[in-house]
């Protein structure tokens, strides 16, 4: 969600009850705004917060002109001091997905015995190394998981120019009601997959310029987002049951919307035998 509406925006999406002390508030105001002049990022968005064993985990993103290039991301143990986050790889992703439990809080904090290819294996080998992943590339492994699986924007949000750069609309007003409670309104904010799929006649009805990515409602399992009508009907909230602490909100004929996140950072793979 964006910085600069960050407290009016935690309250739309505090009805799960998570959320950040009046504190914490103030503090991410300040320092986010700050990490925004000395990064020289366009936006910056509060991602949410991974909590620990022994510390939690405050993220932000900074993002560029190009809103569909890869973020920035960056991590702090206290809202105040930001560390710069490396950039995410496929390898971290596949390792980050073998490890099990909570985050202990210590971004140096070391997982042994992680499972990797025979190359990988056998180079570690000679150099008497024992395969290990630390915990900050768990940490933006995790993120990035996060951020494809259940990232999301309302239909219409951004457009797609014909040089494949990704703005936000400016003529966005917001979702009317009775299509914000449609899982169909709401798009995921990453790379299409199911949208390549589609044949020509699927296609036909689409606009490439808004409708380039792929919709939350043929998302597997079935029934793995809650809708939800919340403020006296004013405000519509999406959350996942696959990631556990993922909340999205919009206002309906409003530009207000976001996502956020609160949980440790493990994925319910209980999801299908609750469904």
């Amino acid at each position: 969600m964006e910085a600069a509406s960050l407290p009016a925006a935690l309250e739309l999406a505090a009805g799960g009850g998570a959320g950040l002390s009046p504190e914490k508030r103030a503090v991410l105001g300040a320092s986010l705004l700050l990490l925004q002049r000395d990064y020289r990022f366009e936006r910056v968005w509060f991602w949410g917060c991974i909590q620990g064993v022994r510390g939690s985990y405050y993220i932000a993103e900074g993002l560029g002109h190009d809103r569909a290039a890869p973020r920035s991301r960056l991590y702090s143990l206290t809202c105040v001091e930001w560390s710069l986050l490396p950039p995410v790889t496929e390898e971290m992703v596949a390792q980050a997905e073998q490890l099990k439990g909570r985050f202990q809080g210590d971004p140096s904090f070391e997982y042994e015995h992680i499972e990797i290819n025979a190359e990988d294996a056998e180079r570690l080998f000679e150099d008497g190394k024992e395969p290990t992943i630390k915990e900050e590339a768990r940490l933006v492994a995790t993120i990035e998981q996060i951020d494809r699986a259940v990232g999301i924007i309302p239909r219409r949000a951004f457009v797609k120019t014909p040089l494949g750069s990704v703005h936000e609309n400016r003529n966005f007003e917001g979702l009317s009601l009775t299509e914000a409670k449609k899982l169909s309104s709401y798009f995921h904010f990453t790379e299409p997959f199911n949208l390549k799929n589609k044949t020509l006649l699927e296609k036909a009805d689409l606009d490439p310029s808004t409708d380039f990515l792929d919709s939350l409602e043929h998302d597997i399992p079935q029934g793995s987002w809650t809708v939800q009508l919340e403020k006296g009907d004013t405000v519509v909230v999406l959350r996942s049951l696959l990631w556990l602490g993922l909340t999205f909100y919009h206002v309906p004929m409003t530009k207000q919307y976001g996502y956020i996140y609160f949980g440790t950072g493990e994925k319910n793979f209980d999801l299908p035998f609750m469904l």
